[in-house]
């Protein structure tokens, strides 16, 4: 037997595959790797000295692959006749006519020269396989959600695609898996998102994580994030939060309508209901905030019925805070 080995270790997988050409599909005449059996054990023997068979062991060289691009993935009706070594030795099995219908510099440049027939070319790149496994599954516009790739890691693969000459507008559109992916960290780093969002003009992006910014106090914003968010978009997000406080003003300043007088209550009876209505009304409002919650306003508002005798006028202040709650929820959350 060759004392020549050769074992794939997959991206994320931890897969074993013996006897695969690095070029090409499995060759099925080599040989498995056989460990011999080492000797019995003799007193003595000191516990540090490692066996033949371990020292073999560790020798066999090791060559790590994609486990979505590799030789023999069907993503294609043809094989794969582009290898990219990333800087982290992970070896990318693409397909040379989809990385250049991606890209308007030919892939950083890395494309010029033509593929041979039956001998993929072998070229490195300068980024970390976890970066670039978010770029091969963009640019063949499938969703890398299963390896579940940090936020960081996604902001990093972004940033890198206008060097490979993709466009970040047309793979971040809605819909998009990596448009979708972003969605799902954005309420976690909503910030961030929309510091991306608004780097790159992605309005629609920009949008959807603005709802969760609602919670955030504009005087944490730091000059290094203003930066990056830009004039326009930094704009967008103070008329926000300002357009809602004041809305919410608005809405908590008109009163219960008056009833029409009764022998029990007539319009000077109707008048405490009106001052209770202020008072009340004068905190939600000097504490208002964009975010809010319908909870909070009804629990504030709901005391003020414990006081009335009146039917009419519970009735009326019932409707008035149901009608409150409708139109809140009604202004508009997001840029």
């Amino acid at each position: 037997m060759d004392d020549w080995q050769t074992t794939f270790s997959f991206l994320s997988d931890d897969i074993d595959v013996r006897g695969r050409s690095l070029l090409g599909s499995p060759s099925l005449d080599a040989p498995a790797l056989q460990v011999p059996t080492p000797p019995e054990s003799h007193k003595g023997t000191p516990v540090d000295e490692p066996t033949e068979a371990q020292t073999h062991i560790h020798d066999v060289p090791t060559v790590s692959v994609s486990t979505t691009f590799h030789a023999s993935s069907q993503l294609r009706s043809h094989q794969p006749n582009i290898i990219l070594l990333s800087e982290d030795g992970v070896y990318f099995y693409l397909h040379q006519d989809v990385l250049l219908a991606a890209s308007d510099n030919a892939f950083e440049g890395l494309l010029t020269a033509p593929a041979r027939d039956g001998q993929p070319l072998v070229l490195r790149i300068n980024d970390a396989s976890q970066v670039f496994n978010v770029i091969a599954h963009t640019v063949y516009d499938m969703t890398c959600a299963h390896y579940s790739p940090a936020f960081d890691t996604l902001v990093t693969a972004i940033h890198r695609l206008p060097a490979y000459g993709v466009s970040v507008r047309t793979h971040l559109a809605p819909g998009s898996p990596l448009y979708n992916l972003l969605l799902c960290h954005s309420p976690l780093r909503p910030l961030e998102s929309y510091a991306l969002a608004a780097q790159y003009d992605l309005f629609d992006l920009a949008q959807a994580t603005s709802s969760h910014l609602l919670s955030l106090p504009l005087y944490t914003v730091s000059d290094e994030m203003a930066q990056r968010i830009g004039p326009v978009y930094l704009k967008r997000l103070f008329f926000l939060h300002f357009g809602r406080t004041e809305a919410l003003k608005r809405l908590l300043l008109q009163p219960p309508h008056p009833h029409a007088p009764t022998p029990w209550c007539d319009f000077t009876e109707q008048k405490k209901l009106v001052r209770a209505w202020a008072l009340a009304t004068a905190y939600l409002a000097w504490e208002a905030r964009p975010d809010l919650s319908t909870s909070v306003i009804e629990s504030s508002l709901n005391p003020l019925a414990e006081h009335l005798s009146c039917d009419e006028c519970l009735k009326t202040l019932t409707e008035r805070i149901k009608n409150l709650l409708i139109q809140w929820s009604l202004v508009k959350r997001t840029i």
